[in-house]
């Protein structure tokens, strides 16, 4: 069986969907197989401690493939006996792979998102992602979306070696009946109808989108809510466009909330909605947003933006609906809050959807068989 090193920058405490992806592959090998080396973060400490593997902390909150990460990738490789390495993102970290072959290393997987799209649309950043697609034996890709730009940087021969891995969920936690009543009753929201959206506040996540939509979609759904759960650099932005569109009494920034706690903030919905965006000319693009496949395990209705590979965790039509722009989510949230039999019918097909082909546990044994060889 083989010992694995993960090699990421993106790992808890460290909140996102990045994040938690790589963390639930860490935690679904087995036991005794797995160390990883991962950046520094507040709060890491007693994180790690909770962890049933070893984490090994980078001096700081960032790792670059420079010769000091690779000397002690190389080491932690060496101490804990580590024969497969992981890297929870191909790029940048994906560089160090020689310094690990030579220290005994014999496989090498890279794990992309949505960002090494935006490596493979700019000449220089291709050039070290196809040197990095050579030098590791596997590159896995989300989607259809994704392994179209990125065969478009590597060479044949690594496009021939890439495999779909793509996050699954944990549906003992995210589940119906999570503990909604009691986060609707904790915000004062009573039987009012609403609509959440769990993200980062960046601009790609669409919250803007949504709060534009809400003078249309209030004036249609007699006392709609909308619920915005997570934090960053947007949020005053945010806050700023629903005072100016007179809706902040209708729109509940809840900020981040402890992990124990999520689901029941989903619970507490009756839809949920992220109208992600592409920006930037396609260099900012949605990876997957496993905050849709959360919702679906839920039973909420979805809606999602036409970005990346969003649209592979809808069944539009079916699960939910695929939207672009503000005018589309007012239509979408308006009749699926109008029509709750049809949102609930919604909800129980993703429901049954995620249960067949997004069960965490399938990810990790396809993670397990790639590791294999």
């Amino acid at each position: 069986m083989p010992r694995t090193l993960i090699v990421t920058n993106d790992f808890p405490p460290r909140r996102g969907g990045i994040q938690s992806f790589v963390h639930a592959l860490a935690t679904g090998l087995p036991a005794g197989t797995v160390t990883v080396y991962a950046p520094a973060w507040k709060g890491a400490a007693e994180f790690d401690a909770r962890q049933p593997f070893p984490v090994i902390r980078h001096p700081t909150s960032l790792m670059l493939p420079v010769p000091a990460t690779a000397r002690r990738a190389v080491s932690i490789a060496t101490e804990h006996g580590c024969d497969t390495v992981l890297f929870g993102a191909a790029a940048p970290l994906g560089l160090i792979t020689p310094a690990l072959r030579k220290a005994g290393v014999t496989r090498a997987v890279a794990l992309t998102h949505g960002h090494e799209a935006g490596w493979a649309a700019l000449p220089g950043a291709r050039t070290l992602l196809r040197r990095i697609g050579d030098e590791v034996d596997v590159v896995t890709y989300l989607g259809e979306y994704f392994r179209v730009r990125l065969a478009r940087a590597l060479s044949p021969e690594a496009v021939s070696r890439m495999v779909r891995l793509a996050p699954g969920v944990d549906m003992t936690f995210f589940r119906p009946g999570a503990g909604g009543g009691a986060v609707r009753e904790r915000l004062g929201l009573n039987r009012r109808p609403v609509v959440a959206c769990v993200s980062r506040m960046v601009p790609r996540k669409g919250q803007d989108t949504l709060i534009t939509a809400w003078p249309q979609i209030r004036a249609q759904v007699s006392g709609a809510v909308l619920l915005l759960v997570g934090d960053g650099p947007y949020a005053p932005a945010l806050k700023r466009l629903a005072r100016r569109l007179n809706v902040s009494d209708d729109v509940i920034f809840a900020g981040p909330v402890p992990w124990p706690e999520l689901p029941g903030y989903y619970d507490a919905a009756d839809v949920f909605a992220m109208p992600c965006r592409t920006r930037r000319g396609g260099l900012d693009v949605e990876g997957l947003g496993i905050v849709y496949l959360e919702a679906s395990a839920t039973g909420l209705a979805v809606i999602g933006g036409d970005s990346g590979g969003a649209p592979d965790a809808i069944l539009d039509g079916e699960t939910g609906y695929v939207v672009n722009g503000a005018t589309t989510v007012a239509k979408r949230v308006t009749e699926l809050l109008s029509d709750p039999a049809k949102a609930r019918a919604m909800g129980e097909k993703g429901l049954a959807w995620v249960d067949r082909e997004w069960r965490e546990e399938l990810s990790a044994a396809r993670l397990a068989a790639i590791l294999a060889g």
